[in-house]
């Protein structure tokens, strides 16, 4: 069985484990103000969520 020779710093360590997800999440049209936003969340322009209001109007 394989057996590290030296401890790896938390530095080394985290930086590995940190690289794991770069790719920048996808957005998707607003149905409502047609605005940019993430799926499966809340419109932060309209404050729209499948098709109704969740948040008022956005101030």
């Amino acid at each position: 069985m394989a057996v590290p020779k030296r401890k790896m710093s938390k530095a080394r360590r985290d930086s590995r484990r940190a690289n794991w997800k770069l790719e920048v999440p996808g957005f998707v049209e607003c149905p409502q103000c047609h605005e940019p936003k993430m799926p499966h969340h809340v419109c932060t322009e309209c404050g729209y969520y499948d098709g109704k209001e969740v948040i008022s109007a956005a101030e």
